[in-house]
């Protein structure tokens, strides 16, 4: 007698918080927002919605649990025993790097600022600006600044890259921009003719971390 066709496996281990969140964060990557779906996640795990239910309540909290990760792993990746600029440009890249590759993690924190996520950004920098011996009441707007300097530019970069199809030469692309730049009427836009010629071979990264250190310039000028 024929045995009846077997479906799909269940997971014979338990199933964690964790295990969910990583399995989240690869569809997040894969297919954005869009692509993460309880049916979806299940099916990657191997399991019932139900279980997964157990420890998540909804997609916000999934959205939630998963950019807390993301960024976890960058605020505690700084030494123990460094100098507190060079803590503070550790996270601000980290911060930068892990957007440029988690775009969906950019979205997050804009739209839902209150996120764990928010106060790991905060602490990690807010902290090390007053082990710099910045005055207390000078504290929270350079702390703002600076996260609103990291946020901003780190989700432009990551959206950039979004618009444009991969594989796309971006050498290329600048130059073509750059040339149109070099186009524009001289005498209504100096400025622009005499920087085009950088546009095609900058570095987006070391860029934003000479950001960074003009913040900090201020921030040091002004303690």
């Amino acid at each position: 007698m024929a045995t009846r066709e077997q479906r799909g496996e269940r997971r014979t281990d338990a199933l964690s918080k964790q295990r969910i969140v990583e399995a989240a964060i690869e569809l997040l990557d894969a297919g954005g927002e869009s692509a993460l779906t309880f049916r979806a996640l299940a099916a990657r795990l191997s399991t019932g919605a139900g279980a997964i239910y157990w420890h998540v309540a909804n997609k916000d909290e999934l959205l939630a649990a998963a950019t807390d990760d993301v960024i976890a792993r960058v605020v505690t990746d700084v030494a123990g025993d460094a100098e507190p600029r060079e803590a503070i440009r550790t996270v601000a890249l980290g911060v930068f790097d892990a957007i440029d590759a988690h775009p969906w993690v950019g979205a997050q924190l804009s739209r839902s600022p209150w996120l764990t996520a928010m106060p790991q950004i905060f602490e990690s920098i807010g902290s090390q600006l007053h082990a710099l011996g910045v005055p207390e009441r000078a504290q929270f707007d350079s702390t703002s600044a600076l996260v609103l300097y990291v946020l901003g530019v780190a989700g432009q970069n990551a959206a950039n890259g979004r618009l444009y199809a991969h594989g796309t030469d971006r050498a290329a692309f600048l130059g073509e921009v750059a040339r149109r730049w070099t186009g524009l009427d001289p005498a209504r836009y100096p400025f622009v003719h005499r920087v085009a010629a950088q546009l095609p071979e900058h570095d987006d990264r070391e860029q934003f971390l000479a950001g960074v250190d003009l913040i900090l310039n201020g921030v040091e000028t002004g303690r």
